[in-house]
């Protein structure tokens, strides 16, 4: 196995859940998983990456205990048997889990490596790697050379065609998307999406480990940003044009969908929290595969881009926030 050195590995055995990429998303699903009882091993290349994945799983862990009262199991640890029944893998079989009793317990289930070659034996593999195609295709065909064929191979994308990424590998049956929301550890629900290819088995396996950890999956079909991004990006696009040509400032922009449609946040909000650059790669594969100008990026959000005002993680951009990697309970988006 290759490097472990930001986390203590985890001493139970079982199947391992795998995480690429270990920025906001990846450290996100991977306490998702770590703190339902899941072994997890997140890979990035990156050492800064791997740095700031172990230090956001510590405080993401810290932040969930306080919100949850300590219940750092949520809808699992409530509903599952205490054998630690079921998995990525297939049906339940005793034993295979721990169950964590606090945040500490959870990061002693989460490795961080350097090397794919670590999830070589990943029952589930979970890619929350940038929204950019050639990435993902590099990854997936990676990922199909490594892992026996049954191992399931789940994309975070927001964007690209699930029936795109399974043509990157030789299981097009085994791909399906999960698109969790941001922060994914306080967030319940997940897109999934199914392409033409995905089959029955994979996506029971899937519905089956996402219910395990307490999410509730919402399955749509296969196409360009699915529902969620779909219909978002061009919102938060179209918001942003209204900041750019001084119709409303971003304050009043936000209230008016806060306080006239009930929305938790608006739309610019929404897109600082999601990150503005995450929105940009988002638009652009909109773009490419609708072939919509309409997701062309507004000019004042690809500034905003291009000078690191890249939303809440960079502390400013449609709006400015405190230096503080917590996320506030209820200020919760899609990613």
């Amino acid at each position: 196995m290759g490097e472990r050195k930001d986390i203590e590995p985890a001493a139970p055995e079982g199947p391992v859940v795998g995480v690429v990429g270990a920025g906001t998303m990846g450290a996100g699903v991977a306490q998702c998983f770590a703190q339902a009882g899941h072994r997890v091993v997140v890979v990035d290349p990156d050492a800064e990456a791997r740095r700031g994945g172990a230090a956001r799983l510590r405080a993401g862990l810290r932040l969930k205990s306080l919100l949850r009262g300590g219940q750092t199991g949520g809808a699992r640890q409530r509903n599952a048997p205490r054998d630690g029944g079921g998995d990525a893998a297939g049906p339940a079989r005793p034993g295979q889990r721990a169950e964590p009793s606090g945040p500490a317990a959870a990061v002693r289930l989460v490795e961080f490596s350097a090397e794919l070659s670590d999830l070589a034996q990943a029952s589930f593999v979970v890619e929350c790697a940038r929204e950019r195609e050639p990435l993902k295709e590099e990854i997936l065909r990676a990922l199909d050379e490594l892992c026996p064929q049954e191992t399931v191979f789940a994309s975070c994308t927001s964007a690209i065609p699930v029936a795109r990424l399974g043509s990157f590998t030789g299981r097009p049956d085994r791909v399906v998307g999960t698109h969790f929301m941001n922060p994914a550890p306080l967030k319940d629900a997940v897109e999934v999406a199914r392409s033409p290819h995905t089959s029955e088995d994979t996506l029971a396996r899937t519905l089956r480990l996402l219910e395990g950890i307490g999410k509730k999956p919402l399955v749509v079909g296969d196409g360009p940003g699915f529902v969620t991004n779909r219909v978002l990006m061009l919102t938060v696009n179209e918001a942003a044009y209204v900041l750019h040509e001084g119709t409303a400032d971003a304050e009043t922009v936000d209230r008016v969908f806060q306080e006239c449609f009930g929305h938790p946040m608006g739309p610019l909000r929404t897109g600082d929290l999601i990150g503005l650059d995450t929105v940009v790669d988002t638009l652009d594969v909109l773009r490419e595969h609708t072939g919509d100008e309409r997701f062309q990026p507004c000019p004042l959000l690809a500034k905003l881009v291009a000078d690191g005002s890249v939303g809440r993680k960079a502390g400013r951009g449609f709006h400015t926030y405190p230096s503080s990697p917590l996320v506030p309970r209820g200020e919760t988006s899609h990613g």
